[in-house]
């Protein structure tokens, strides 16, 4: 009873963070349950078929306050799902052990790219609204699908920081549609697992627990983003990526460092993130305070909401 307590825990902690910021319930949760010992195949369609439920309600809620480009969910999704069906296939057959750093590198970039973009610049405008085109997204969809299949978790992490660092979405929508599309891409990962597996090593008790915490925080994940101002959450999400993978790398086999050393990455990582939400904040209260300036009504509808 403990365990499948805190598997609701984890559950519903990886969904509001993945609901809020685009990514981590996959990484997270698979996490949890290769550290209790479950084989990579059996962690990976856990998470996923648990996935069917939450990523269903995230998508659910995400429309409900206005946070989902449908064409966008379309477009990505499709290609994501059958990226994900031949990821859970290969995984079920072969070990991703060494490309899980390497993909690690790629997007330790694209979080830096991230975290500098939307710190320094805020929200890009003059590119905002544009149109994202098959020619970007089926690619990013079957590949950022395939990745998350074999690693338990890699839709968010591949598709949000891409869609960010386009500068043609804003961050909430980005967060939406992200999750909202990885409703097919959990329903293809489970198939592939299920095809080439069977329900062998899938412990659906844990599947349960999983769940229930993640429909649980969906909602509120979806609320919580849409209040979070573009420049704040887009350095939230570029100091994610960069720990995240900073912590893949350190513990991979690519890398032969101390602890100390580890530790140390580890404290800058954290410090990097810090002083870069610290700033964007900041700038973003100067930021309110001259538009209120120059648009009193604004500022008075805005305090009396």
């Amino acid at each position: 009873m403990r365990t499948l307590i805190l598997l609701a825990l984890a559950g519903f902690g990886a969904q509001l963070v993945d609901g809020s910021l685009g990514m981590a319930y996959g990484v997270t949760s698979t996490t949890l349950l290769l550290a209790l010992g479950t084989n990579p195949a059996a962690a990976s369609a856990t998470v996923h078929l648990a996935e069917i439920g939450t990523t269903l309600m995230s998508g659910a809620s995400h429309w409900r306050f206005g946070n989902v480009d449908w064409k966008v969910v379309a477009r990505i999704g499709v290609p994501g799902a059958v990226g994900a069906f031949l990821g859970a296939t290969v995984l079920s057959h072969l070990s991703t052990d060494v490309a899980a750093p390497l993909m690690s590198v790629i997007l330790l970039g694209l979080g830096a790219y991230v975290l500098t973009r939307f710190t320094l610049r805020g929200l890009p405008r003059t590119r905002l609204g544009a149109p994202l085109r098959r020619r970007f997204l089926t690619p990013l969809g079957l590949v950022a699908g395939f990745l998350d299949a074999t690693g338990g978790g890699g839709w968010g992490p591949v598709g949000t920081p891409a869609l960010l660092a386009s500068g043609r979405m804003e961050p909430r929508k980005v967060i939406g549609s992200i999750d909202t599309s990885e409703f097919l891409v959990a329903v293809a990962a489970s198939l592939g697992f299920l095809f080439s597996l069977g329900s062998q090593g899938i412990d659906f008790t844990w599947v349960a627990a999983f769940l229930i915490g993640g429909l649980l925080a969906a909602p509120l994940a979806a609320w919580l983003v849409r209040l979070l101002p573009p420049r704040i959450l887009g350095s939230a999400v570029g100091g994610v990526i960069i720990v995240t993978n900073a912590r893949t790398l350190m513990n991979s086999d690519w890398l032969s460092v101390s602890d100390t050393t580890r530790v140390l990455v580890y404290i800058a990582a954290y410090a990097l993130w810090a002083a870069a939400l610290t700033y964007s904040i900041r700038a973003h209260l100067r930021e309110r305070d001259l538009t209120d300036q120059v648009d009193p009504e604004r500022a008075e509808a805005s305090a009396a909401h």
